[in-house]
């Protein structure tokens, strides 16, 4: 591992995540644990070496853990796990850069949007568990005192599910698609599922 020999705390933690990929791996890793062909299918553009490379580092950083039964899965360490919020607030930040990539964004990368525009005054009187379906991914979405949790992983008793793919459901959060009409299935409470799609700013376009 490369370093740039300072003893700044800034510098250290550059150590750590500053490589290309590295940081993008935490991302995909902040709501629950993957394996290495689901790491591969979110990171488009990272090659298995350079993949296998970066997990090695983070991992002789500290930073995720390995899980050996069973298929092989990657986790954040709880030391890596407190690294959720500094991407947050990273992603609010670079939301403004006037760079806009026209490549996919993966189904973590998405909901991690929605956590870091989550408008804590839209859910206000709001206490609810919705179960997200996109695709053969399964997440639970848990709005309660004005806060969001997305882990991955079905919830046991949703208040609402909402069915379809991670395109459309960016597109209706972030873009100009409007609900009625859209590929979307909503179940259980649909006025609470309603209101999931509106609990998010939209990233300023200047």
């Amino acid at each position: 591992m490369r370093s740039y020999e300072d003893p700044c705390g800034i510098a250290r933690a550059l150590d750590l995540i500053g490589e290309r990929w590295a940081l993008l791996i935490v991302r995909e890793l902040v709501l629950g644990p993957k394996r290495f062909t689901d790491l591969k299918a979110g990171l488009v553009g990272a090659s298995p070496n350079v993949l296998s490379q970066r997990l090695r580092e983070l991992e002789s950083g500290g930073v995720i853990r390995r899980q050996k039964v069973g298929a092989p899965t990657y986790e954040l360490t709880d030391w890596g796990r407190e690294l959720h919020p500094l991407l947050l607030q990273l992603g609010r930040w670079g939301a403004r850069s006037s760079l806009r990539p026209k490549g996919p964004m993966s189904v973590d990368a998405l909901l991690v949007a929605l956590e870091a525009t989550f408008v804590v005054e839209r859910a206000a009187g709001l206490s609810a568990t919705y179960e997200l379906r996109l695709g053969e991914e399964r997440f639970s979405a848990e709005v309660d005192a004005g806060a969001l949790a997305i882990i991955r992983g079905a919830p046991r008793k949703p208040d609402a599910v909402i069915t379809t793919d991670a395109a459309t459901l960016r597109a209706l959060v972030f873009g100009d698609l409007a609900l009625d009409g859209a590929p979307v299935e909503l179940q259980g409470d649909k006025r609470v599922a309603r209101a999931f799609f509106r609990l998010f700013s939209r990233p300023p376009m200047d």
